[in-house]
C-alpha cells in the first residue's frame, strides 16, 4: 500500500464526484483496471462480475439517462482513514423517464442519499462499497409502495 496524504485522497474523491456528474475524461486515470464494485443489486446480479471503468461508467450513464438536472452534494466527508475514503451524499434530480414500474410523471423531483467507501492503491480507486437508498428513490417515483401510492399490480 502506498500512503497518500489525506488532502490528496480528498482531491481524488472530488474527481470521483466529477464522474457522477458525467465527466468521464479522467476515468482511466482514477479507476484501476481491476476496480471492483461491492453492491447489493436490486436485480440480484453479481456486482463484482465486471471490473474496471467498464463496470462503473455504464451505471453512471443509466443514472444520467433516467434523471436530469442532477445535483450531488456531499453531506458528510470525504473522511479519510489510511487508504479508505468515505462520504455520505444526496442526489437531487428530475425524473426523465424509463424506470420500469414508475408511475410518477416525467419532471418529478426526487432526492435520495447514499454512502460510498472507496479504497485507493497507487493513486487509483481499486474497490468501491456503496449503499444507496434505492427504495426511497423508487417510492418517490411510484415504482414501489410509498408516498406516491402502491406500484402497479400490487
Amino acid at each position: 500500500m502506498t500512503s497518500h496524504p489525506p488532502e490528496q485522497l480528498r482531491a481524488l474523491y472530488g474527481r470521483w464526484s466529477e464522474l457522477w456528474r458525467g465527466d468521464f475524461s479522467h476515468a482511466e486515470e482514477i479507476l484501476d483496471p481491476g476496480f471492483v464494485v461491492h453492491q447489493a443489486r436490486p436485480d440480484g446480479s453479481d456486482s463484482e462480475a465486471v471490473t474496471g471503468p467498464e463496470r462503473l461508467l455504464p451505471e453512471i450513464e443509466q443514472t444520467m439517462a433516467a434523471f436530469g438536472d442532477i445535483t450531488i452534494t456531499v453531506d458528510l466527508g470525504p473522511i479519510v482513514d489510511g487508504d479508505l475514503i468515505s462520504a455520505r451524499w444526496t442526489m437531487s434530480a428530475a425524473y426523465t423517464g424509463g424506470i420500469p414500474g414508475a408511475t410518477a410523471p416525467v419532471g418529478t423531483k426526487v432526492s435520495f442519499s447514499g454512502n460510498d467507501i472507496l479504497r485507493v492503491r497507487d493513486g487509483r480507486f481499486v474497490e468501491y462499497w456503496t449503499c444507496t437508498d434505492v427504495l426511497d428513490g423508487l417510492s418517490q417515483l411510484g415504482a414501489i409502495s410509498g408516498p406516491n401510492g402502491p406500484a402497479p399490480g400490487r
